[in-house]
């Protein structure tokens, strides 16, 4: 075993090991607690074809609390990854797909649907939310990544993307709130909360969906690890070692767009965990994208699925937006890194 494998190797098992107790922990408590017994039961009577004998507990348990357990997991592997893969991409901690426009134009996107699903459900059925957002995703992205001159050869200025960033932020923002101004009052409720973020609609559609773009796209992303550790030496070095830069930008671009996109068009806008999550596993061991990939993952998970417990917990049996949890805790330790780093405006 490599000393780069030794050194990892513990954290990925115990990040395994937290997700999983925070998942059974989510399924487990909640306004109607859930017994193990009747987990395990439930679980036994759907295999079995059993389902009419369910009891109430254990139909909450088999279309409620598993699929909502299943895709915070997912939506906080998405996130997770989708903030490692623009960190190494513009060689700075502070960069997070709610930043660089995505998340914004990927609520344009939803809002767009909402306000006409209808038409739209007509020609696309259940992938017309997940593609509306993935389109608003990638059009946001890439008007900041064209702006901000990251599509040009030479290093980013960390300034000028955060300030691209607020200003197609803003754009985007303000045709979301266009289309609420113009919305039935089901539709810009609809629109609102999706923007607050809420995992309150989970089903096992939005757990396949999600499940095959975060299998899939992580996948992708391995693959582009070590291209990524080699652009941290500088994009002139990377190339002197073999690496298409430009086409390495434009695959992880594309990349996180539909791992963020397709994960808030099920959830909402859910901020700050693609910061929190890639800068934590730095200080825990190290900047290698094999690591911070594979450990985003599990760590979004463990951290989504704890902050969806507190949403659900906090004022129970009501439950706050899971977007208002992740700033709370989010703001401060942007704010932390961007006096760390030295970031002035």
């Amino acid at each position: 075993m490599s000393g780069r494998s030794r050194q990892y190797g513990g954290v990925i098992p115990a990040l395994g090991i937290a997700l999983l107790l925070v998942t059974l922990a989510s399924i487990r408590w909640g306004a109607v607690p859930i017994a193990l017994s009747d987990m395990r039961s439930a679980l036994g009577l759907a295999l079995s074809g059993g389902g009419d004998a369910l009891s109430l507990d254990q139909r909450i348990f088999l279309e409620i609390r598993l699929p909502r357990a299943i895709l915070t997991a997912l939506v906080g592997a998405s996130l997770g990854v989708g903030g490692a893969l623009m960190q190494a991409l513009f060689r700075n901690p502070i960069v997070e797909p709610g930043l660089v426009g995505t998340s914004a134009g990927a609520a344009f996107g939803a809002a767009l649907y909402f306000v006409m699903g209808a038409a739209l459900k007509v020609h696309m059925g259940s992938w017309a939310l997940p593609i509306a957002a993935c389109t608003g995703g990638a059009l946001s992205t890439w008007m900041v990544f064209r702006l901000s001159g990251a599509h040009t050869a030479g290093r980013t200025s960390v300034v000028a993307l955060l300030l691209t960033g607020i200003a197609i932020n803003a754009l985007f923002m303000s045709g979301v709130g266009f289309l609420s101004y113009i919305a039935r009052d089901p539709q810009a409720r609809s629109i609102t909360f999706w923007n607050l973020g809420t995992l309150s609609g989970a089903n096992w559609s939005a757990v396949a969906i999600v499940g095959a773009s975060t299998i899939l796209c992580v996948a992708a992303s391995l693959r582009y690890a070590q291209p990524l550790n080699a652009l941290m030496l500088g994009e002139e070095e990377a190339g002197y070692l073999g690496v298409d830069v430009r086409r390495l930008k434009a695959v992880v671009l594309l990349v996180n767009v539909v791992l963020v996109a397709v994960a808030t068009a099920f959830t909402g806008v859910i901020a700050f965990v693609g910061l929190v999550v890639p800068h934590l596993l730095r200080m825990l061991r190290g900047a290698d994208n094999r690591f911070l990939i594979i450990g985003g993952a599990l760590l979004g998970g463990v951290l989504l699925g704890l902050a969806d417990m507190v949403a659900r917990l906090l004022i129970a049996p009501a439950e706050l937006p899971i977007g208002i949890v992740t700033s709370v805790v989010g703001v401060p330790v942007f704010l932390f890194l961007l006096r760390q780093r030295r970031y002035y405006f």
